[in-house]
């Protein structure tokens, strides 16, 4: 009895055009990716809780609340815990307002913090670090030196003396952070710079003509951006991180606004008395910075070929 050769599954061309796409293959293993579905999964919840916070949010984060009953014995129910204060999921805090709201309108500030600070990080560290790589010279040593002098201090004091000269407030936190970030990014696009301008493709581009400007625009900038992408979705979560930190210490969000940091900062003294108080915002912003890690993490894989089964 003969054997029939096994068949041999045929492949669309939209499947094979897929299957060789690079960015398609990246977003597939980005999915596939463990560390990244769990990031990406927390990361969804925050965007939720941040787009749809008037929503979710059962009471004002800001006006405090009316006829709130206490205890006036000194134990954890006498700021409201969850447990005496059955209508407040979290507890009521040291100026009555409802936690739970606080907490899900501080998740839209974070957000927010986050990605307005690395974005302007992001946008004046490209530049810097483009100039730097592709002209060199003593420009490179210019900007890079001054760069490595900001990279000298640590960067929580550096902020912090920032914050210091030009007065407290959110504003000055956020472009404190932008600027202590800004040589980190910087660098990553000087390496990759340096990195592919010394390819074949591109000195054909400038063998045909193309003007400097258009070559570092066009040619190098798109292939120096997979370890910026990967950094700046890192430098999200230390963003977030230094702005909670600056609040805390009562040099960023001012009261009362729903700021995480601010909210450990208002109630450092109820830690014993109350420790929901700083329980809850503490564990919002561990895991606000868990998913942006995770999820850096995943990109970081998912972007390397050579990584495609880590992690999976």
């Amino acid at each position: 009895m003969t054997q029939q050769p096994a068949s041999v599954p045929v492949l669309s061309a939209e499947s094979i055009q897929q299957r060789d796409n690079p960015y398609i293959m990246t977003v597939r293993r980005l999915f596939q990716h463990r560390s990244a579905q769990l990031g990406m999964a927390l990361l969804g919840i925050l965007i939720i809780c941040a787009i749809f916070a008037e929503q979710i949010a059962p009471f004002d984060p800001i006006v405090p609340l009316k006829n709130v009953k206490r205890r006036d014995v000194a134990c954890i129910h006498l700021l409201g815990c969850p447990a005496e204060q059955q209508e407040h999921l979290m507890g009521i805090d040291g100026n009555s307002r409802d936690l739970f709201s606080r907490i899900i309108f501080g998740a839209r500030l974070s957000l927010i913090i986050g990605i307005s600070t690395v974005s302007f990080a992001i946008i004046i560290g490209c530049f810097l670090g483009a100039i730097a790589g592709f002209i060199g010279g003593w420009l490179d040593d210019l900007i890079m030196r001054s760069l490595d002098v900001l990279m000298a201090f640590p960067s929580l004091l550096l902020a912090i003396a920032i914050v210091a000269v030009l007065g407290p407030g959110l504003i000055n936190a956020l472009l404190a952070i932008a600027i202590i970030e800004i040589p980190i990014f910087a660098r990553v696009v000087r390496a990759s710079v340096l990195s592919v301008k010394e390819l074949d493709f591109i000195s054909a581009s400038r063998s045909l003509g193309a003007s400097e400007l258009r070559i570092l625009l066009t040619r190098i900038l798109p292939n120096a951006l997979t370890p910026l992408i990967v950094q700046g979705t890192l430098g999200i979560a230390s963003a977030i991180l230094s702005a909670a930190a600056l609040s805390f210490l009562g040099l960023g969000a001012e009261f009362p606004t729903p700021e995480w940091g601010l909210m450990l900062g208002e109630e450092r003294n109820s830690v014993f008395n109350a420790p929901h108080l700083v329980f809850f915002p503490g564990i919002a912003i561990m895991l606000t910075v868990l998913s942006f890690n995770l999820i850096g993490d995943g990109l970081r894989d998912a972007l390397d070929p050579r990584l495609a089964n880590h992690g999976a």
